[in-house]
């Protein structure tokens, strides 16, 4: 007998803050705005608690609710949500498990769409209620520490941060096309003038027009399951992987993290073309996290909070300074003397402390480019000999 094709309407409750736990809090991890679904709380609270009885105290309904509500949506769906073992609590099937995951890795994805939504509409409300909060314009390589920069920043100094994800290179462009005041980007340690990163942000930055500001100091490495099953412990190894069916997933074309990629590909004699391969190029640590824990991926590069958001395995590779960078002209305005004052303040320090990888050295110092970055070396010209007397 055919089986008759079940359509089913997912629908949204969109919510301005972050889920207290589990896997749609790992999702909202941005500290901002959230989509939130019955069917994947459940399945969320489930997967995490490990048995019906812990999920519905978790949840905040009865053990009957619990489970009157997890037997209407396999109903719904035609398919069973949960299998039972003898003498073992209730697990999510199979078809369960992937869907929390696929659904998962698209919260992840949308993530920071969402929140740049919820940004906007905070600023519009905010200039509505009061026309004189001031606005920065930021622009900034994808990071997990900068939503709580952009919180400190409204209670402590009443700026509101417009934060926008792009990357590294993207948020220079952006400052140079006028469309932001400050643009984030990362550099690792060594990356030396005839490095790729020389090449590529070089263009992009111009001794004595542009300050940077020290924003923080973080960790980047490769992102494995737990237990490290690959035993992945440098990019060779994780190309080692690949060649024998393993999959690598890669950030967008732009990123910083992706330069990187390239940068430690070419130390390494690595073929990073190889190493992708064909795998969906995301656009988030969080999201390239997120595909490794689901299965989709084994292998990711990415910052420790990622891989520990998402309880993975995580082999630092290198450690880089991540920069705030302005226009030297700007470096006076008020909107930026407070984000300054926000980034020398202890409570950044805190934030910074509670995120694995991550440490303030020398946030909110003032910083030129050619004593910051190791791409400007300028040789004092020798002075020309007197002529011989004769």
């Amino acid at each position: 007998m055919k089986q008759r094709a079940r359509w089913v309407r997912l629908q949204y409750r969109f919510e301005s803050a972050a889920a207290d736990a589990g896997i749609e809090g790992r999702a909202a991890a941005q500290q901002g705005a959230e989509l939130r679904n019955p069917l994947f709380d459940l399945l969320g609270a489930l997967h995490e608690q490990g048995s019906i009885q812990r999920a519905a105290r978790a949840s905040g309904v009865s053990y009957r609710h619990y489970w009157g509500a997890l037997k209407q949506w396999e109903e719904v769906l035609g398919q069973p949500l949960v299998t039972w073992t003898q003498g073992q609590p209730a697990r999510l099937t199979p078809f369960a498990t992937r869907l929390l995951w696929a659904e998962t890795r698209a919260r992840t994805r949308l993530a920071p769409h969402i929140e740049a939504l919820r940004v906007e509409l905070a600023r519009v409300l905010d200039e509505a209620l009061d026309g004189g909060q001031p606005l920065l314009t930021v622009f900034a390589s994808h990071d997990l520490a900068l939503p709580r920069l952009r919180d400190l920043a409204a209670a402590q100094h009443r700026l509101h941060l417009e934060l926008r994800f792009a990357g590294s290179v993207d948020a220079l462009h952006a400052l140079a096309a006028g469309r932001c005041t400050v643009a984030g980007f990362h550099v690792p340690d060594g990356a030396g003038a005839r490095t790729l990163f020389a090449r590529r942000l070089k263009p992009l930055l111009e001794p004595g027009r542009h300050k940077l500001l020290g924003c923080a100091r973080r960790v980047q490495g490769l992102m494995a399951a737990a237990g490290n099953p690959l035993a992945v412990h440098t990019l060779a190894d994780a190309a080692a992987a690949v060649a024998q069916g393993a999959r690598f997933v890669p950030r967008q074309g732009g990123s910083g993290t992706r330069l990187l990629l390239d940068h430690l590909g070419a130390a390494e004699g690595v073929d990073v073309a190889r190493l992708i391969g064909t795998v969906h190029a995301e656009d988030s640590h969080l999201a390239v996290a997120a595909a490794v824990a689901s299965g989709h991926a084994e292998i990711g590069l990415g910052i420790e909070a990622a891989a520990r958001e998402f309880g993975l395995d995580f082999v630092p590779l290198v450690q880089e300074q991540y920069f705030l960078c302005c226009l030297r002209d700007a470096l006076d305005a008020p909107p930026v003397q407070a984000l300054r004052a926000v980034l020398s303040s202890a409570a950044w320090r805190a934030a910074l402390a509670d995120l694995p990888g991550y440490a303030a050295d020398g946030s909110g110092d003032v910083l030129a480019l050619t004593k910051a970055l190791p791409w400007w070396r300028f040789r004092r010209a020798k002075k020309a000999r007197a002529p011989a007397r004769t």
